[in-house]
């Protein structure tokens, strides 16, 4: 019991030196990168306020924010020691770079995408596994290639076949009914951000006519099915959400003639809602806010996405251009402690989002430590689905497979493609379990990584500790923190292995292990 407590005491010794840590140690004095057309447009709505952006965060605060929020993972000791002692005044942009071109971005994204186009393979959205594992892919390898947004969406909307051999055409299979009002709600939501209830009841009609002649038929080979064009002919008289009229003869698909008018660069609805979407990911919250439903909505930050719009055309629908223009902005690099002048919630883009880790990214951290990855098993539905451990979380495929850890911290259910469906915000089960789990402390107690660390305990505390905090908070410890953890180990009594874990598991129930900062 006594040990318990003495662990205890600890945590909350180093918790607390941990929340009121130096600002100094989360923040540069200066910006060494140049205002980019984001931060024009941020700075002059910040103006407005008569606030102005936070300073520049750390080199150690931008290493593991920029790698979980392109790659879903947290630098590991190399990558944090070489970048660090880079004197390149470009680093960040060529970390950006490098960063963007690796898998683990396109797995991260691809699970972004997951979440919003509903790839699983139970009810209520029932694609099966063997095309929730093509879908998946599909929409993996476009990621790796930075297919341009325009075509995605094209071949999204356009394409007939097989749900197994023509992985694409699952979009129409992964949506809560069939019928054409369906259809053109989830086209409505995803790529236009447009909540289709709530347009009037004859633009629905309009809408809903350029996907009447979607049809499903079965086949002879298990679970699968064909999404076709109905061959009968039809003359479709009806509108655009705009308001302007089209006749679409019988030998025409609608969904083409709807897709050509969708991407049209002249297309706010299609432009904005991507773009707002992509900062969403990476900010943390939309410029309009809930980005499933920006129709008809304002937000102060509308000079800032109108920007982002112009250079999406640009670019020619290059979303990585995007991504790279955020990263590589003032905004997105700033500090995320704010300042009482700019808690003001009218006040956006003042500071970096503080928001928690997605449950997958939390879960691949700790499988990482422990050095061990999760073993997934589904009997139902058939055919059998066996996930190895080799593979990340965040590359799990179907949301129907998942795990109490997964569905504690927030893992959607992706039934309906919302964004809201994936929820960060911390609870006290999260919060007991990270403290009582004997899942983590197994986790801690086999860490190889750790395991390491503590070896040079008895040798070089400081290098020991030095190595202890980088591997799970990506920086060193401050002198105060270092000072702690010394005495304790000196007077504590125990193993030295013991007073490693016990430091690893206070840092992992830091706010600041599980948050993005």
């Amino acid at each position: 019991m006594k040990r318990i407590y003495k662990g205890i005491g600890f945590f909350l010794l180093i918790f607390t030196q941990i929340l009121f840590c130096s600002v100094e140690r989360f923040e540069d004095k200066t910006f060494n990168i140049p205002e980019n057309i984001i931060d024009i447009k941020v700075n002059a709505l910040l103006s407005q306020y008569n606030a102005k952006m936070r300073s520049p965060c750390s080199d150690y605060v931008f290493i593991r924010r920029v790698y979980l929020d392109i790659a879903g993972r947290i630098p590991t000791i190399e990558e944090i020691d070489s970048f660090i002692n880079d004197n390149n005044p470009d680093k960040r942009k060529i970390l950006i770079d490098k960063l963007l071109e690796t898998d683990d971005f396109a797995l991260y994204w691809a699970m972004k995408w997951a979440d919003i186009l509903r790839i699983k393979s139970e009810y209520p959205i029932n694609l099966w596994p063997n095309a929730v594992q093509a879908y998946h892919r599909w929409i993996y390898e476009k990621i790796r290639e930075n297919m341009p947004y325009d075509k995605f969406a094209r071949q999204l909307l356009t394409s007939s076949g097989s749900n197994f051999r023509v992985p694409s055409v699952n979009f129409y299979r992964a949506i809560q009914g069939r019928s054409p009002q369906s259809i053109a709600k989830a086209v409505c939501q995803t790529f236009m951000g447009i909540n289709f209830d709530k347009l009037p009841q004859k633009q629905q009609e309009n809408l809903s006519l350029f996907f009447s002649r979607v049809a499903y038929k079965k086949t002879l080979e298990w679970k699968e099915e064909i999404v076709y064009l109905d061959p009968e002919p039809k003359r479709i008289r009806t509108a655009f959400l705009d308001g302007k009229s089209v006749e679409i003869s019988p030998e025409k698909d609608p969904r083409v003639v709807f897709t050509d008018w969708l991407i049209s660069p002249q297309n706010q609805y299609f432009n904005k809602n991507i773009v707002n979407r992509i900062w969403a990911w990476i900010m943390g919250q939309g410029i309009i806010s809930p980005v499933d439903d920006i129709y008809g909505k304002d937000s102060p930050g509308k000079e800032i996405l109108a920007e982002l719009e112009n250079e999406l055309i640009k670019s020619n629908y290059d979303t990585k251009h995007i991504i790279r223009l955020i990263l590589n902005s003032r905004t997105y690099q700033q500090s995320s402690i704010p300042t009482p002048d700019t808690k003001n919630p009218e006040i956006q883009f003042a500071f970096y989002k503080v928001r928690q880790m997605e449950a997958e990214v939390l879960l691949d951290i700790l499988s990482y430590l422990s050095g061990r990855g999760e073993e997934y098993v589904s009997q139902i539905p058939e055919p059998f689905t066996y996930i190895p451990r080799e593979n990340r979380n965040i590359a799990l495929a179907d949301g129907s497979i998942t795990s109490t850890f997964l569905i504690n911290f927030g893992r959607p259910s992706r039934d309906t493609g919302l964004e809201s469906e994936r929820n960060n915000k911390p609870n006290e089960k999260q919060r007991l379990y990270m403290l009582n789990s004997s899942d983590v402390q197994k986790r801690i107690n086999t860490s190889p990584v750790l395991r390491k660390a503590a070896a040079q305990l008895w040798k070089n505390t400081k290098a020991c500790i030095n190595m202890i905090y980088k591997i799970i908070l990506s920086r060193p410890p401050t002198e105060q923190e270092l000072s702690t953890i010394e005495e304790y180990f000196n007077n504590s009594g125990v193993l030295p292995y013991q007073v490693a874990n016990d430091v690893a598991w206070a840092l992992i129930n830091s706010k600041e292990f599980i948050f993005k900062h």
